[in-house]
């Protein structure tokens, strides 16, 4: 039997798992801003085969919630719920509460008959009693504004959210169209997903620090908002793109990472990569190495994967298992590695490396 180690995170993928084995417990997700918590409402739902409801309390008034109209035959009022619930659907449903810890104290009295393990409901109507519902929130050290009552707090079975790992994100970036870029330079500076609840990270100048006044700085979230301003760079300035990075991940990530782009700029096109994979320039610098390296697992198909494997074995071993790993790894390009001849001819040549 493994250790058992009391107060230790979790990932969203376990995080998932918890839920959907547990339909009636109504579980609070906490972690620190931007590390995708919000995320898996849709995947939860997908996997249950249920539809789904987003619900943003803090930005939500009692009148968001239900509204009470007047029964004229028994002469009562009754609370017709807000249709962004979806309950009036009368099926299975997954439902977040999101930031429900910074919701207003009136917007939380009025959901807690949510959070009750038998008979939940919204008002007076109840709840499917296949609907799960979960709510989400940051950390109170995070010093956003966080808060929960102890009635409430009883209710509910907290749960904290690990940040992903650099190779974790990237693992979910080469599936989510991440340019090769950005994933490059977080594979080249993994410290840019630390954790300020780390230790040693009081001068890590990209990650999120609740001691430090930051405009922005590097998350989950932020990087896919920076891998769409990358995208778009052909039609801007230089400039542009720097602010605009700098407002995404913050100045010492927007620095770094146009470094990455200007790699990118100098490299060799696809096309050439593939109709001359023997005589096609190879990268020098590491940082272009990894943009060739991760832009190769976002393309490739069938039948441009054994030109690539060609191009690839003038590289260093380093990259060379770096890509047959982060291929290996990601679904939508398994099959394609895995029925390969050149890929497994490869991996039957180099199994040292793996």
């Amino acid at each position: 039997m493994s250790e058992v180690k009391f107060g230790k995170n979790i990932t969203l993928k376990q995080a998932a798992s918890l839920i959907k084995n547990n339909p009636e417990t109504r579980f609070l997700l906490q972690g620190e801003p931007g590390i995708g918590k919000s995320s898996i409402l849709e995947s939860i739902a997908n996997d249950m085969g249920y539809g789904h409801a987003y619900i943003d309390v803090p930005n939500m008034d009692l009148g968001d919630i239900a509204m009470p109209v007047i029964d004229h035959d028994t002469k009562t009022t009754r609370y017709y719920p807000n249709a962004r619930f979806k309950i009036h659907e009368q099926k299975p449903l997954v439902i977040m509460l999101d930031e429900f810890t910074k919701g207003a104290d009136p917007v939380k009295n009025m959901l807690h008959p949510m959070l009750e393990k038998a008979n939940p409901r919204l008002g007076d109507i109840p709840i499917s009693k296949d609907t799960i519902v979960f709510l989400t929130g940051n950390l109170t050290t995070d010093g956003v504004g966080d808060s929960l009552k102890a009635h409430s707090r009883n209710r509910l079975v907290p749960v904290t959210i690990s940040k992903p790992t650099a190779e974790e994100w990237i693992e979910w970036g080469i599936n989510h169209d991440i340019q090769p870029e950005v994933l490059a330079w977080v594979n080249q500076y993994p410290q840019v997903l630390a954790s300020y609840t780390d230790g040693g990270q009081n001068d890590n100048p990209y990650i999120y620090n609740p001691r430090k006044t930051q405009n922005a700085f590097v998350s989950p979230r932020s990087l896919a908002t920076a891998s769409n301003i990358v995208r778009t760079r052909k039609e801007l300035e230089a400039d542009t793109v720097i602010a605009a990075l700098s407002g995404a991940i913050g100045e010492s990530g927007a620095r770094d990472m146009q470094a990455y782009i200007e790699f990118a700029d100098q490299l060799p096109t696809w096309d050439a990569t593939i109709k001359d994979p023997k005589g096609t320039k190879l990268p020098t610098s590491a940082g272009a190495c990894a943009i060739t390296v991760f832009g190769a697992i976002a393309r490739i198909d069938k039948d441009t994967i054994t030109p690539f494997m060609t191009y690839l074995e003038r590289f260093d071993a380093e990259w060379q298992a770096v890509f047959a790993i982060n291929i290996a790894k990601t679904p939508s390009k398994q099959s394609i590695a895995f029925s390969s001849k050149a890929f497994s001819a490869w991996v039957a040549k180099n199994q040292d490396l793996l």
